[in-house]
């Protein structure tokens, strides 16, 4: 057993320049680490604090056991937001997705939910993976094929062996994670504003899925679709961000409304 992590190797904390209204929790896609979102900071109004989690098996948290299911994922970032986040987004993409509705539920159990969920190129949770890897049958060459058709990783490091062999246990373990998760819980609605993004030409989550999580937002979601496949954002990041910080506005505004 591996001891507990250190908060800030859990939650990466990037504030802005100035003092924040909104803090913009970010959970990483399966295979992803903090470190392939922290160049979000400079796209983001200087008001909106930036946190990324990271999971175990990559960074800091290398030396920590695997992990296994999504509460493994999920529940050390709720135990590691910093006490002062105040108004709360949580965002995740592909898998990452599934983790922020995970938080956003333990968080409204806790009696600290956030202001809103925005899931990124993912099927609703109540859904099955329509697309498995199966990565317990796949050697490390078959995974590492199936991980560059997604995208998303840096081919660079997937070519490197001793680099793949850094990173490959991780992947493992989250694309086993996402195959089979499913909420079941008699309860899945949220009680925050949940919004959708994808892309157009994502064959993994094609665009017609999206609004599959009209299902646990209480009210029908109308995603937002922008040109390009599962990693969409990546082909256009401003792009992308002149679509988010909108959003993001309206959290910021219905919460000052609020107070």
């Amino acid at each position: 057993m591996t001891a507990s992590p250190a908060p800030e190797d859990v939650v990466w904390d990037l504030p802005g320049d100035t003092p924040h209204s909104l803090s913009l929790l970010v959970l990483p896609h399966a295979g992803g680490n903090a470190h392939a979102y922290g160049g979000w900071r400079e796209h983001l109004p200087a008001d909106v604090r930036l946190l990324i989690g990271q999971y175990p098996g990559r960074g800091a948290r290398y030396c920590e056991d695997l992990p296994l299911s999504v509460d493994d994922l999920a529940q050390p970032v709720v135990d590691s937001l910093p006490a002062d986040t105040g108004e709360l987004v949580v965002f995740g993409h592909s898998m990452g997705s599934l983790v922020a509705f995970e938080v956003t539920r333990a968080l409204r159990a806790a009696g600290r939910g956030p202001r809103g969920l925005i899931a990124s190129a993912c099927r609703a949770p109540v859904l099955p993976n329509q697309c498995p890897v199966h990565p317990e049958r796949l050697d490390d060459d078959e995974l590492v094929a199936a991980i560059k058709a997604r995208g998303g990783t840096d081919d660079g490091i997937l070519d490197d062996p001793e680099l793949r062999e850094i990173v490959l246990p991780s992947i493992r373990a989250d694309f086993a994670i996402d195959d089979a998760y499913r909420c079941t819980a008699p309860d899945t609605r949220l009680d925050c504003r949940v919004t959708v993004f994808g892309g157009d030409a994502d064959p993994i989550v094609p665009r017609d899925m999206l609004a599959g999580w009209s299902r646990v937002s209480g009210h029908e979601v109308l995603p937002h679709v922008l040109p390009g496949d599962h990693f969409y954002f990546q082909q256009d990041l401003r792009g992308f961000f002149d679509r988010l910080i909108p959003v993001l506005d309206v959290h910021r505004d219905s919460a000052t409304a609020a107070a």
